[in-house]
């Protein structure tokens, strides 16, 4: 691994996004989100996922001209047709119209239908925050898990974000509904270590705490046994009736992960509170949480998202933390001989 400046990493975002014809303001959002990706920690939804999204362009899977269009209102609620565009895009204007929505009715709701991914999802819920509003968001998927009771892959993986505004720092819970992370399964399968709990299936449909077999399988168990199962459910059926989009059964019978359905939610809580009592409370509730006897003499008990705060920290002092083999492939993906068509 090595370090790289944060404005050095988006540049190269930027390069290669303009070398195949995406050289706009929303072009520079991207480049902008993925590099902070990478700052923040989050490196499955950084450097690692940018060489699928540039050829999710080149072959046109992606529409970068489309722009999110609003098909249906309903006072503090709204529904948008995302066009098959730019995930991260769609994601940012969608949370920008539900504060705006949130200004005028203290709580706004956007319904997102036919989008793409959209990278990582606590950027959007942060965003929120960083304006002073509770940010809430979430995504549907393709099958990718067994609901409890079942061996058979039915359910969606369904991201969800909530961030809650603090000057010191933002509370961010940006979590998938699988047990274990594919990163942490990778992380205890080279280790040659046991999960404390089962994680998921082995490939016989089994129960297992090997995370090579959950890998090898790839039936990940839902968060919360039962309860991150319905969770699950009960997501993917909000997205899917707020949105007027697709269901995760429906976006399975196509055989790759598009148009599938999102919510983004904005309440104006500084409004509501006033600024120094939003934070005045907050702060009460994260010093009761750090006064918590830690199980480790060497840790501490941390909010949600305070871990990625450190992480951010160190990339602007020290540099964007990289693995050296793919920031080689992002210095040497080239102009593409055969841009997109702009027809």
């Amino acid at each position: 691994m090595i370090r790289v400046p944060f404005q050095t990493l988006r540049d190269e975002f930027y390069r290669v996004l303009s070398s195949v014809g995406f050289a706009d303001e929303r072009a520079e959002l991207v480049a902008k989100l993925f590099a902070e990706n990478q700052r923040d920690g989050v490196y499955s939804h950084g450097l690692n996922r940018f060489p699928g999204f540039v050829s999710g362009l080149q072959r046109k899977q992606i529409d970068f001209q489309a722009e999110p269009e609003k098909v249906e209102s309903f006072g503090a609620i709204e529904r948008w047709d995302g066009k098959m565009g730019v995930g991260l895009v769609n994601a940012f204007l969608s949370m920008q119209r539900a504060m705006e929505l949130a200004e005028i009715h203290s709580i706004g709701c956007v319904g997102l239908s036919n989008t793409n991914h959209w990278m990582r999802g606590g950027t959007y819920a942060l965003q929120a925050a960083e304006a002073g509003y509770i940010g809430i968001c979430w995504t549907n998927t393709t099958k990718l898990m067994p609901p409890w009771g079942s061996a058979e892959k039915k359910i969606g993986n369904n991201p969800l974000a909530i961030a809650v505004p603090h000057d010191d720092g933002h509370i961010l819970l940006d979590m998938a509904m699988s047990q274990y992370s594919n990163g942490k399964l990778e992380v205890l399968s080279l280790q040659g270590k046991q999960l404390p709990l089962p994680g998921g299936y082995d490939t016989k449909g089994n129960l297992t705490v090997e995370p090579a077999e959950i890998l090898d399988s790839k039936r990940a168990l839902p968060i919360g046994y039962w309860k991150g199962s319905g969770l699950v459910l009960v997501l993917d059926t909000m997205a899917a009736v707020i949105s007027g989009g697709q269901a995760t059964h429906q976006i399975e019978k196509q055989h790759s992960e598009y148009a599938v359905s999102q919510v983004y939610i904005a309440i104006n809580v500084t409004g509501m509170t006033g600024e120094a009592v939003l934070n005045k409370t907050v702060e009460a509730i994260i010093n009761d949480l750090h006064s918590a006897t830690p199980l480790d003499e060497n840790e501490k008990v941390r909010y949600p998202g305070e871990g990625m705060l450190q992480t951010r920290k160190e990339s602007i002092e020290k540099g964007v933390l990289v693995d050296e083999a793919q920031w080689q492939a992002l210095l040497e993906m080239k102009t593409l001989t055969q841009e997109l068509t702009t027809e």
